[in-house]
């Protein structure tokens, strides 16, 4: 639950200011080098667990995708969008609602306010 006086600290930002201005924080090159050092032992646990029997299913699989994933690198993901009419025949408003219903863009105006768009 949100009180009324925790919100009254909080400031929008205003346009084109960053939350974050410093951007994400570096890792320290001694921490950096401490995790690599444990490189092979992570890979050892990795594969002890998803080979025990014993193990929830879940974490038997999550080792393997991990192990996969650091191996072989995460695979490539695709959408597939049917459009059962030529595109070039849809008014702007019938694009922005189809566009909408696939959360792409919002229903912001109207089709007439094209300056509306982001």
């Amino acid at each position: 639950m949100t009180s009324e006086r925790s919100l009254a600290n909080l400031r929008p930002f205003q346009k084109g200011q960053s939350g974050n201005p410093s951007g994400r924080m570096k890792i320290p090159a001694d921490v950096k080098e401490m995790a690599r050092g444990l490189t092979k032992e992570a890979i050892n646990t990795l594969a002890a667990v998803m080979r025990d029997k014993a193990a929830p299913h879940s974490a038997r699989v999550r080792a393997a995708e991990t192990l996969l994933d650091r191996a072989w690198g995460r695979p490539e993901t695709s959408t597939h969008i049917r459009v059962s009419n030529d595109v070039r025949d849809l008014s702007t408003a019938e694009i922005l609602a189809a566009l909408a219903s696939f959360g792409i863009a919002g229903e912001e105006g109207s089709a007439d306010e094209p300056s509306q768009l982001h």
